[in-house]
Parts: structure tokens; C-alpha cells; sequence
């Protein structure tokens, strides 16, 4: 037990001063570019999914929470919420961008999501019929939800030295308990059941893996896109199911829709078209690429 322990800390601690970097620079784009961001996505409708996609790759999940708030109040379509949702990558990108060697897989991942992002938001949008976005006039705790960041820390008024380092360090100590607690687990799952077992409870190889992983992304936590990357990074899960548990991990929007839209019934259909858009694509990138 002592060696599991020593080993996943061993691997956790060597991503930190990558992790600090990132979400220094995270930090400092979120608050830069934040209102711009949040602008453009209200004003323009027609590329509403697009914009959403290309936003969302940004590594954190705090568009995904202004986009659930903005749609909410009926400011953006259904497809550009899903687009933003599909293309957020939340922790997955600092997890893989930590480990030497990864960044190839880091850009054919975004690209990867980017591109389902903008087609099933447009399609959506069509086979909606562009739902059109009109201002409700009531005043909801969105309001003020899109004025928080990633971790519901404020964005609003200006940002002190001291609020752009602290920021940066409690994010990376989360992250790396989530890492180590995953790595960990995993590391003693091996060592007990061994490596062709796990593949197995894992559906390793079955096409019914990209749908379990779609439901892994739905908790609406950090610690699902760090326990799918740390998954990927270890063989337990196929680049399709990846993709699939990472398009659905939409950190903390989906608790937002949830809390925000006061129609249950379209919460829960965005998150049905959500997993199966997910899981189709995964399936799709799996049995064309293994």
C-alpha cells in the first residue's frame, strides 16, 4: 500500500509546475477576454455555435456556466449552448498538457471536439428551427452567474496581484488531489485485479464503453474530466470514449441549466441530445479509428 501511495504521488507532484503555469494563463484570459467573450456569444445569433465552439476550448468551464445562464434567459439557441457545452474540455487539457510528450494529443482532441461542437450546434439549431433567443424580463440568479469564473470565484470589478496568484494555486491543489485520488485508485485497482481484468470492467474495446463515459462526464465536477484524462493516460479508455465522456463533461453549466431553466422538461432534453450526441460521436471515432 505504501508503494501505490508513494508511486501515485510520485506521478501527481510532476504535473504541478505545468498545472501552475496553465492556470495562471487561464486566470489571466478569463478575466482579460471574460466580457468580450460573453458579449459576442449574446450578440451574434447566426454564429451563435460557432463562436460557443471556439470558446469553449478555452481549458475551464466557466463559459459553459455563461452559456447555460445566457440560455436560461432565452439569449442564446438551444445548438449554441450544446456547442459550447461539446467543445468544453473543463480539466482534460491541463491533465494531458502536464504529461511531456502529450500535446499532440492535446490539439487533435480540441480539434476533435471543435469540430462536433459546431455541427451538432448547428444541426440542432436547424432541426429546431432556430429557436430564437428573446429576453424573458425576469430577473434570475443568472444574473449574476455569469459573472463567476470556473470555480464560482467573482470576475466582476477589477483583479488585484494577489487575486491572479491565489486563484492559480487553490485551482492547481484541486487538481492535483483529483489527479492523485484517480491515479491512486487506479494504481490499487491494477495492482488487485490486474491489467486484462480492468480492461474488461472497463468494456475495454466495447462499443459500449462511449456511452458509460458520457455519463461519467455528466457529474458536473472537475474530478470527472481529470478521472476520464487520467483514464486515456492509462489505457482504460478508448480516444472515441474519451471524447465522448469529455463532450458531455460541461463542469459546472449543467448545474447551472439545471438550477437556472425553469423549464425541467427542456433541461433534461438538452441533456439527452447531449449524451447521445456524445456517445454517437464517440462510437463514430471508434469504429473508424479503434
Amino acid at each position: 500500500m505504501k508503494d501505490l501511495f508513494l508511486d501515485a504521488l510520485i506521478d501527481s507532484a510532476g504535473m504541478i509546475p505545468f498545472l501552475l503555469v496553465i492556470y495562471f494563463v487561464v486566470e489571466w484570459f478569463e478575466r482579460k477576454f471574460g466580457e468580450t467573450i460573453e458579449h459576442r456569444l449574446k450578440k451574434t445569433a447566426k454564429a451563435g455555435p460557432a463562436l460557443g465552439a471556439l470558446f469553449g476550448c478555452v481549458p475551464q468551464c466557466g463559459f459553459s456556466v455563461v452559456a447555460a445562464s445566457f440560455y436560461s434567459r432565452r439569449m442564446i439557441t438551444t445548438g449554441t449552448l450544446l456547442a459550447v457545452i461539446l467543445s468544453t474540455s473543463d480539466e482534460a487539457v491541463p491533465v494531458l498538457l502536464a504529461q511531456p510528450g502529450r500535446s499532440g494529443i492535446v490539439i487533435t482532441l480540441l480539434l476533435t471536439k471543435l469540430v462536433i461542437g459546431i455541427t451538432a450546434g448547428y444541426l440542432v439549431d436547424l432541426l429546431l428551427r432556430r429557436r430564437k433567443p428573446a429576453e424573458t424580463g425576469h430577473v434570475t440568479r443568472a444574473e449574476e452567474t455569469h459573472e463567476l469564473g470556473c470555480c464560482n470565484h467573482q470576475l466582476s470589478g477589477g483583479a488585484t496581484r494577489r487575486q491572479l496568484l491565489v486563484h492559480p494555486l487553490i485551482h492547481t491543489a484541486k487538481i492535483f488531489l483529483f489527479i492523485f485520488a484517480v491515479t491512486l485508485g487506479l494504481n490499487g485497482l491494477i495492482a488487485a485485479v490486474g491489467q486484462e481484468n480492468l480492461d474488461r470492467i472497463l468494456f475495454r474495446h466495447s462499443l459500449f464503453q462511449p456511452f458509460m463515459a458520457s455519463l461519467v462526464g455528466l457529474i458536473p465536477n472537475c474530478a470527472a474530466s481529470v478521472a476520464i484524462a487520467e483514464l486515456f493516460l492509462k489505457g482504460g479508455l478508448s480516444y472515441g470514449s474519451t471524447v465522448a465522456g469529455l463532450c458531455c463533461s460541461g463542469g459546472l453549466g449543467l448545474l447551472v441549466l439545471l438550477r437556472e431553466n425553469r423549464d425541467l422538461k427542456d433541461t433534461f432534453r438538452i441533456v439527452a441530445m447531449l449524451v447521445f450526441i456524445s456517445t454517437l460521436a464517440g462510437l463514430a471515432i471508434q469504429l473508424l479509428y479503434g
